[in-house]
């Protein structure tokens, strides 16, 4: 049965819920108090006294209420003084179906961590009244260009497996140092699997599980734009890809080595650019063919 929420969405934010597992805890104020740690009392107090704190079955929930193993309990994220990203996304194309936007530097697709209102799918949410929006793949939120939602939680299976059977062509741009070693273009075929440092990728030997290929746009000065045409969607893929040719993308915080974190510096964006998506329309069988206005 599906999980009908029981609070709505607000100012574009959709609830977030968390399901009781076994453990000891007395009432649902002491489980908050664990695993909520960095959430102060008096904010969940505060949330509970408006009705914002309620289970799967809407009932409205106190910090005194018994603890409920299986329960799934509903509430709103909240983010204190959150920084506002300067930048403004595009909407390109809007049909019942989807929607395609062009996404600015530095804004996450969606709420995570210290990104809650300046993520795209809280600002779509607010911008279109659309409350089912889903985001169909994701981009980095270093990364700039087209990204796509579904509308219609009907047909939403459908445009994800475009993505699951490799069926849509993307393309990105990348600026990047000179190599004239190398001779382009590059098919690049590695095994990606997550870094001892959970925010990055690494290369090791074993079965092949990405696939790039590189070509060599033009010289800029001294550096070349570059275009990817990744074939697999692993994390970081054209980062770790790029970086493993001796070519890492210019501003990359990760690659090859992970510098301090930027915090709100806007000043220096990572050079990658998700170009363009084509793909047969799988409702319509229409062809599609989407390309940001964005440039490096």
């Amino acid at each position: 049965m599906k999980l009908i929420p029981p609070l709505p969405v607000r100012d574009g934010v959709s609830p977030s819920f968390v399901w009781l597992p076994p453990g000891c805890w007395v009432t649902l104020g002491d489980f908050f108090a664990h695993r909520f740690s960095a959430v102060a009392k008096s904010e969940w107090l505060a949330r509970s006294v408006r009705g914002e704190v309620r289970d799967e079955r809407g009932a409205a929930l106190s910090l005194e209420s018994p603890y409920r193993v299986g329960a799934c309990v509903f509430y709103y994220r909240e983010l204190i003084d959150e920084t506002p990203i300067p930048f403004e996304e595009v909407i390109l194309f809007q049909n019942e179906q989807i929607l395609v936007v062009d996404k600015p530097h530095f804004l996450p697709v969606t709420p995570g961590g210290r990104f809650l209102h300046e993520s795209l799918l809280v600002r779509l949410k607010r911008k279109t009244g659309i409350e089912t929006l889903v985001p169909i793949h994701r981009l980095d939120r270093e990364t700039a260009g087209l990204v796509l939602f579904s509308i219609d939680p009907s047909t939403r299976n459908i445009w994800q497996g475009l993505f699951r059977d490799r069926a849509i062509h993307k393309v990105y741009e990348a600026l990047a140092g000179l190599n004239n070693a190398l001779d382009f273009p590059l098919s690049l075929i590695s095994r990606i699997v997550q870094d001892e440092r959970f925010f990055r990728m690494k290369e090791e030997a074993g079965e092949p599980n990405a696939a790039t290929t590189i070509s060599l746009v033009r010289l800029i000065d001294d550096h070349a734009l570059y275009q990817l045409q990744p074939v697999t969607g692993k994390m970081h893929q054209l980062r770790v890809h790029m970086n493993s040719i001796g070519l890492p993308i210019i501003n990359d915080g990760f690659y090859p080595q992970a510098l301090p974190c930027k915090g709100d510096d806007f000043s220096a964006p990572l050079k990658l650019l998700a170009r363009s998506l084509s793909f047969d329309d799988p409702v319509t069988c229409e062809p599609r063919f989407f390309e940001s206005r964005l440039h490096l």
